[in-house]
């Protein structure tokens, strides 16, 4: 199941388990938020709304809060006028936990764990030793 969220002013297209980027929200790390705005539901059947759907709902969890990559901006004319101003814009990232239509179909992002197995666990604490090679021997040119 997909569907169509209106988070910020933006629209976006999100299934259960995706990670995206929106404009900044107040919330801590690890928080839950919960979003109304749903104005599309897709999947075996395609509920729209208008503008948008009653009961339905989408659960993220905040992953982590940050700012961009700077920006410059340079402002010339001929003469001396010349201005250097930067900018760098605050996002939170966001994992989607859930989508609920409202008419009780929920889908849930499925959690996926690491598994170390054993023995690479153990090839790691070997420890290793490492031939040192030696210096190349110097060309002698003889001259005729």
């Amino acid at each position: 199941m997909y569907t169509v969220v209106e988070i910020k002013g933006h629209q976006y297209k999100l299934k259960a388990g995706d990670l995206i980027d929106v404009e900044r929200i107040e919330a801590e790390v690890g928080a839950t938020v919960d979003f109304d705005q749903v104005l599309m539901i897709g999947g075996d059947t395609i509920i729209v709304g208008a503008p948008t759907i009653g009961g339905a709902k989408v659960t993220a969890k905040v992953v982590r809060q940050a700012r961009t990559r700077k920006i410059l901006v340079l402002k010339r004319k001929p003469g001396a006028y010349r201005r250097k101003n930067g900018h760098r814009q605050c996002y939170t990232g966001l994992l989607i936990t859930e989508i609920s239509d409202g008419r009780g179909g929920v889908t849930k992002a499925e959690v996926k764990t690491k598994t170390v197995k054993p023995e690479a666990k153990a090839a790691k604490t070997e420890t290793k030793t490492v031939k040192t090679a030696k210096p190349a021997a110097k060309k002698t040119v003889k001259k005729a």
